[in-house]
């Protein structure tokens, strides 16, 4: 850029006369300090004004300077470059200490060069490229907050509103331009971006502004940034609000240069509504009282009404005492202001070149490091420097046009904590800084071009009439997720209606085409089809579209509609039941240590209460018969006699039709009593392993007995990986690749099938051992075929989604929509329309599954019915062997008291009741008559109290009822041994007579039947 300026260089010097030779070491007594603007523009006279009122107020203050005097010499640039290098050249040649300016980059990098050479700092406050790096410009200084932060600003605001795309309008020189690039990737950061840049010349006519804006109008960005000069920014709003853009929706932010024009009151702005609604930015100086005495003076004295303070005038105020500050510091530390030729200048310094009038500042690296130590309070704040030269606290305030060409503010930015609504000074306290998306705020009071009060969206559909091109999957099978209709361009399906429906919920008109893509032979290539879109042969693709990582790196999903993922189809038979499937939840050691410890519980029991207990005491063959009955009858909670709550309820449950205990030792069901300590702490114990047994057993038959039973050895996507089956996928689908290249299934192991029709013959026949396909298609495919069923859980989680360019502003907004359609309920009832079928099964495979066959308890009621049958075979073996004993022939064996014949009495003619029989009159001289002897015979009733043990009945008394013997016959002895009772002394006479009445009304019901 420097080589630009050689041949302006050159001129200078050979007309220049020498104002200052060899190596000067003098005290003057005056401290020249150059100052290069252009003073025409708003920031130039606000500058001149200030820096003077600095240079007025260190010359009447002696205790800066002490006897030196501050000489400001200024030099107006008057737009030119040329003009302004020129003034620098002059001040080289009289001995500057430093130069404050100028105002644009370009001619700051031009005067770093020299004033590198020369030794002589350079600072501006308008000059704010920030890719000014101190490496490479020494003597360059910045003392406001250059152009890094003020586009970190705006992209800070652009992610607030969540704006998608920012179109930039800028002069075409170095600061506008880098300022715009930097933008750039700050949005991209901030999931935005900065679709198109327009440059503007530097010295742009209405026509350029014109061409460029109505450009900018074609596109669908409607945020836009202008970052330029005043005149020019202020000929792009009158341009744009003659083309109508700004008009509500459209977003105007711009930078520094239209708050200043707001601040300074300007007058030459002829039409400030051509602005109104736009946000702009103004570098934020905290208040004080220091400020506000300087801001009641401008008013009163200094710019006489002229022109209104804005932060140049504080930022220049504060540049020129910042110079005064340290020259005092550099005076103080014993140092000289000194200048010298430049060695280097006088070699190359023949002919007319005059170049020894440029003179070297002997001091000025140690003055330069005396401004970066500066560390004060000024207008602006605190005046201090990072390493990397930076201002200290950078921050803006943000305003908002309104009407009037006046302003309103509406929040802060700054570097620390970014936007909020109070002053970011009293935010610097927080350690470390809240810059989450919750805690950034602005006022919700903007008023938005067009006079709107709601946020724009940032975007809207261009005005050219071209619809979006939407790429639809022309599919072949399991058209009722799309296709298009009688190979036509229209379309239909589930997709199709859930993008309508969404589309209707959008707050704009969505312009669209669709396009069948395929040729509905057979399904299209989804990848494919999704590439179409970064091609630009689609702006969108509808469909069934998979939501899959390789295509998310292309383009932009919206929220799925419906949940996906992959899952494996195998075929299906239900397995016969088995006989002995009761026998299934406890395997065989199961049920063995349950045996062992039926037997083990009941020795302990048996051991534990032999001593004390007479229910356990008497034969071998009866305590052995106890021990076996005690422990197995735990089961079914037969210890009624429990002593623990418990174990009452848990018998209660069982016999809730019975009243009292009285009753089941009646029927026979009441155990052996358990009365040591020891021995009930061993039974609590062992019915609580009764309880849990009993639970886990009826829940695992139930289990087995209901739950559907598969006859695949496929269990799911593990045991088919592992294997070496063929497997089907659908032709088309991700299912491919994800098998390939995640689960490394080789390429040969895979079948591409087509339809469902290709689904069913492949299973059944066995071309493949199982189907891998997506969730949504394998509920329509098992609908119509219920012989396969889905082995294992869904290895993926995915979802369908519509597909869109990238950073399309269309996804989100689609996004929006499709959650407002599953909160109402539409997305649910168009997924019932297409996708929601009843089940075409035949046969009992349909809701009969879960009910329980006669087959699952053949081998129960077998084993049931052996024990019955053999308990009957023993038991009539029994009773004909005592018949036989008793009744040899057909001699009576059963008499009354009186000598009446019973029911084996040959000469018995009729009944003669009795408490144990009744009596027959006549002869049987047949074998018919021999069958009803032991009929009745088998018929007859054992007295109760029989049945009692010994130790109840003498609980009860020794008293026997012997009123109703049998009638005794020469071959009833044993007879009467078996059914008499025991002695009867004791009995009074009204138990006699009851026990009678008793027995008379049993043989009276018996005849009665």
């Amino acid at each position: 850029m420097s080589c630009v300026w050689v041949v302006p260089i050159l001129l200078v010097l050979c007309i220049s006369t020498p104002l200052s030779q060899g190596s000067t070491s003098a005290s003057t007594g005056t401290i020249k300090v150059g100052a290069i603007f252009t003073f025409s523009t708003v920031n130039g006279k606000v500058s001149k004004i200030a820096m003077e009122a600095a240079e007025e107020d260190i010359n009447a203050d002696p205790a800066i300077l002490g006897g030196w005097k501050l000489s400001l010499v200024m030099h107006d640039s008057n737009f030119s470059g040329f003009i302004g290098f020129v003034g620098a050249l002059r001040f080289m040649e009289t001995d500057t200490v430093a130069i404050i300016g100028p105002q644009s980059s370009i001619m700051a990098r031009v005067l770093s060069q020299l004033t590198t050479e020369l030794q002589t700092p350079l600072l501006s406050f308008t000059a704010l490229d920030p890719t000014m790096s101190p490496l490479q410009y020494p003597y360059f200084i910045q003392t406001a907050p250059n152009d890094l932060y003020l586009v970190t600003a705006i992209s800070d605001i652009v992610s607030y509103y969540r704006w998608p795309e920012v179109v930039a309008i800028y002069t075409d020189e170095d600061q506008a331009r880098n300022g715009m690039n930097i933008l750039d990737n700050l949005l991209l950061d901030r999931h935005s971006k900065l679709s198109y840049k327009a440059a503007l010349p530097t010295e742009a006519t209405r026509s350029d502004v014109h061409a460029a804006l109505v450009k900018v109008s074609s596109m669908e960005a409607c945020v836009v940034v202008v970052h330029t000069y005043t005149k020019i920014g202020l000929l792009v709003f009158e341009v744009a609000q003659s083309l109508g853009m700004m008009r509500e929706g459209y977003v105007w932010i711009a930078t520094t240069w239209l708050s200043t024009v707001l601040d300074s009151g300007s007058l030459d702005v002829p039409n400030p509504a051509s602005f109104q609604g736009a946000l702009t930015l103004r570098q934020h100086t905290p208040d004080s009282q220091l400020k506000r005495e300087f801001v009641q003076r401008w008013k009163n004295q200094l710019s006489n009404g002229s022109v209104g303070l804005n932060p140049c005038g504080l930022y220049a105020y504060d540049t020129v005492w910042t110079i005064a500050r340290a020259v005092k510091q550099f005076l103080d530390q014993g140092n000289n202001i000194s200048f010298s030729d430049d060695t280097k200048l006088n070699e190359i310094s023949r002919g007319t070149l005059n170049l020894r009038a440029l003179s070297k500042f002997e001091g000025g690296w140690k003055l330069l490091n005396n401004i970066l130590q500066t560390d004060v309070n000024g207008l602006t704040g605190p005046i201090r420097f990072h390493p990397d030269r930076s201002v200290w606290n950078p921050s803006y305030d943000v305003l908002n046009a309104v009407k009037g060409g006046g302003h309103q503010l509406i929040g802060y930015w700054s570097n620390y904590s970014g936007l909020s609504v109070v002053p970011p000074e009293e935010l610097y306290g927080e350690n470390p800084p809240n810059r989450s998306a919750s805690n950034q705020h602005l006022n919700s009071s903007v008023v938005w071009p067009g006079g709107a009060e709601a946020v724009p969206r940032g975007w809207v559909f261009p005005h050219n009439g071209i619809p979006l091109k939407i790429g639809v999957p022309n599919r072949a099978s399991y058209r009722d997720i799309v296709t298009a209709v009688n190979s036509s361009s229209a379309v239909a399906g589930y997709c199709t209606d859930v993008f309508l429906a969404a589309r209707r919920l959008l707050p704009y008109r969505l312009p669209y085409e669709f396009i069948p893509f395929g040729d509905g032979h057979k399904n299209p290539s989804y990848s494919e089809l999704v590439n179409k879109i970064t091609t630009g042969v689609f702006d969108a693709v509808v469909g069934d579209i998979t939501i899959v990582t390789d295509r998310t790196k292309a383009v932009d999903f919206t929220q799925p509609f419906i949940e996906s993922g992959l899952v494996v189809v195998v075929p299906m038979r239900k397995m016969n039941s088995s006989a002995w499937a009761f026998l299934q939840p406890f395997t065989p050691s199961m049920w063995g240590m349950i045996g062992l410890f039926f037997v083990i519980v009941g020795a302990v029991i048996w051991l534990l209460e032999h001593r004390t207990n007479d229910e356990f005491r008497g034969p071998p063959r009866q305590q052995l018969v106890t021990v076996l009955w005690f422990s197995l009858s735990t089961m079914f909670m037969a210890h009624s006699k429990c002593p623990y709550p418990f174990c009452k309820c848990f018998w209660q449950m069982v016999v809730t039709t019975i009243d009292k205990v009285s009753d089941l030792e009646i029927l026979g069901l009441a155990g052996e009593n358990v009365g040591s300590t020891m021995g009930r702490f061993v039974l609590i114990i062992w019915l609580f392993v009764i309880l849990i047994i009993n639970s886990s057993y009826t829940a695992s038959l139930t289990s087995i007995l209901t739950v559907q039973q598969l006859s695949s050895p496929i269990t799911g996507i593990e045991s088919l990986v592992s294997g070496n089956q063929a497997i089907g996928y659908q032709v088309g689908s991700f299912a491919e690749n994800y098998l390939m290249y995640e689960l490394n299934i080789q390429k040969n192991r895979l079948f591409p099938l087509g339809s469902p029709q290709e689904y069913a013959l492949a299973l059944s026949n066995g071309t493949v051992a199982a189907v891998v396909d997506e969730k949504p298609y394998v509920d329509l495919f098992l609908a119509d075929h219920c012989k396969f069923s889905i082995r294992g859980d869904e290895f993926t989680k995915s979802g369908w989604g519509f597909a869109f360019r990238r950073d399309s502003p269309v996804a989100v907004d689609m996004s929006t929509a499709i959650l407002g359609l599953s909160e109402n309920g539409e997305l649910e009832r168009i997924q019932s329309k297409w996708l929601s079928r009843k089940l075409h099964c035949k046969g009992d495979q349909g809701g009969s599954s879960d009910q329980l066959q006669l087959e699952s308890f053949a081998g129960l009621f077998l084993l049931c019915g052996i024990a019955c049958f053999m308990a009957l075979a023993i038991y009539f073996c029994y009773t004909l062997y005592h018949f036989k004993k008793h009744c040899p022939g057909g001699s009576a064996c059963i008499g009354d008291g009186d000598g009446g014949a019973g029911p084996c009495s040959s000469s018995s003619t009729g009944p003669v009741p009795g408490p144990q029989g009744w009596k027959r009159k006549g002869k049987s001289g047949s074998g018919m008559r021999r069958v009803q002897r032991f009929m009745s015979y088998a018929d007859d009733k054992a007295d109760v109290w029989r049945l009692k043990p010994k130790r109840k009945r003498a609980a009860e008394g020794d008293d026997v009822d012997d009123t109703w013997k049998p009638q005794t016959t020469p071959h009833s002895s044993s007879y009467d041994d078996e059914f008499r009772g025991s002695g009867s002394n004791g009995m009074d006479s009204e138990r006699q007579k009851e026990q009678q009445d008793r027995h008379v009304r049993f043989v009276d019901n018996k005849f009665s039947r």
